[in-house]
C-alpha cells in the first residue's frame, strides 16, 4: 500500500481511553481518516466523534476495538450493522483465546474479516508504534492497513486466539513477577529493610540471562522439598509482619505440587 493509499484509509477506534485515544491520535497524524466512539470519553481533536459503535464502523476499512475484554463481544454485536463486506474487525483487548475465537466466529457469520491483535508493551509513550502480534483470518490484511501508517504488526500464522495466547503466556511470567516484587517490597517495608531488598531485586534482574530461566526451572524441581519448607517459613514471616502472603503461599503450593509430580 502506497503512502497516498494509506492516507485514504478509514479506521474506527472503539474505546478512547488511554490506549485507544493515543492510537486514534497517531492514526490521525499519520493521515488516516479516523472515527471514534466511547460512551465516556470524547474523541481527540481531528477524530470524528460518533454516536455509537455502528456509526463509528460505518464506511471503515478497519475497526479497532480497544475497550475491554468484558465489552468486546457487545461492541462487536453493536458495531456489525455499520460494517461492510470489506471491513476488518480487529480486537485489541487483552482477552482469553476462547473469547477471541468466539469473536472471530461472530465476525465470520456476519461476513466480515477478523484479526486478534495483542499489544505487547504499554501504549503510553509508544502509541501506534506499540509492538503488536496479530493472528486470525484477516491478520495479514490488518498489518497491510496499519503498517504504512507506522504500526509494527507481526503476523502469526494461525487462528484467532494465537496472538492472545502469546501475550497471556508472557503475562503469567511478567505480571506474576511484578506481584512477587510488590509483595516482597511490602514485607521489606514492614521489616524495615525495603531499600536493601529493592537493591537486591534490581541486582538479580540486571544479572539475569538466558541461563537464568533454565536454572530457575531446574532448581525448583531439584530442590522442591527444601524450597517448599522455605516458602512456608516465608509465608509465616509475612503473616507475622502483617502482610498477606498471597504470592509466597502460591509459590509454596506450586513447589509442593512439583514434589508430587516427580514422585509419580
Amino acid at each position: 500500500m502506497s503512502g497516498e493509499q494509506a492516507r485514504g484509509v478509514r479506521i474506527a477506534v472503539l474505546g478512547l481511553g488511554e490506549a485507544g485515544g493515543l492510537i486514534a491520535a497517531d492514526l490521525r497524524d499519520a493521515g488516516a481518516r479516523v472515527q471514534g466512539y466511547d460512551p465516556a470519553e470524547n474523541a481527540p481533536q481531528g477524530v470524528a466523534d460518533t454516536a455509537d459503535e455502528a456509526a463509528a464502523a460505518a464506511g471503515c476499512d478497519l475497526v479497532l476495538s480497544v475497550n475491554s475484554s468484558k465489552a468486546a463481544l457487545d461492541a462487536l454485536h453493536s458495531g456489525l450493522s455499520g460494517t461492510g463486506p470489506g471491513t476488518v474487525w480487529a480486537d485489541l483487548n487483552t482477552a482469553a483465546p476462547r473469547l477471541k475465537r468466539q469473536l472471530a466466529e461472530t465476525a465470520a457469520e456476519a461476513g466480515i474479516g477478523f484479526a486478534d491483535i495483542s499489544l505487547m508493551a504499554p501504549v503510553p509513550g509508544r502509541g501506534l508504534r506499540t509492538p503488536m502480534l496479530a493472528s486470525g483470518p484477516s491478520a495479514a490484511r490488518c498489518a497491510e492497513l496499519l503498517g504504512p501508517l507506522g504500526a509494527g504488526v507481526e503476523v502469526l500464522e494461525g487462528p484467532a486466539g494465537l496472538a492472545a495466547e502469546r501475550k497471556l503466556l508472557r503475562s503469567v511470567f511478567f505480571k506474576g513477577m511484578a506481584a512477587a516484587v510488590v509483595e516482597a517490597l511490602e514485607a521489606g517495608r514492614a521489616a524495615g529493610c525495603e531499600e536493601w531488598l529493592r537493591g537486591n531485586i534490581a541486582d538479580e534482574l540486571q544479572r539475569a540471562d538466558a541461563d537464568t530461566v533454565q536454572r530457575l526451572v531446574e532448581g525448583s524441581r531439584l530442590h522442591a522439598v527444601r524450597r517448599t519448607d522455605e516458602m512456608q517459613a516465608a509465608s509465616d514471616m509475612l503473616t507475622d509482619l502483617g502482610v498477606a502472603p498471597r504470592v509466597s503461599s502460591a509459590s509454596r503450593d506450586l513447589l509442593q505440587d512439583l514434589q508430587h509430580r516427580d514422585q509419580v
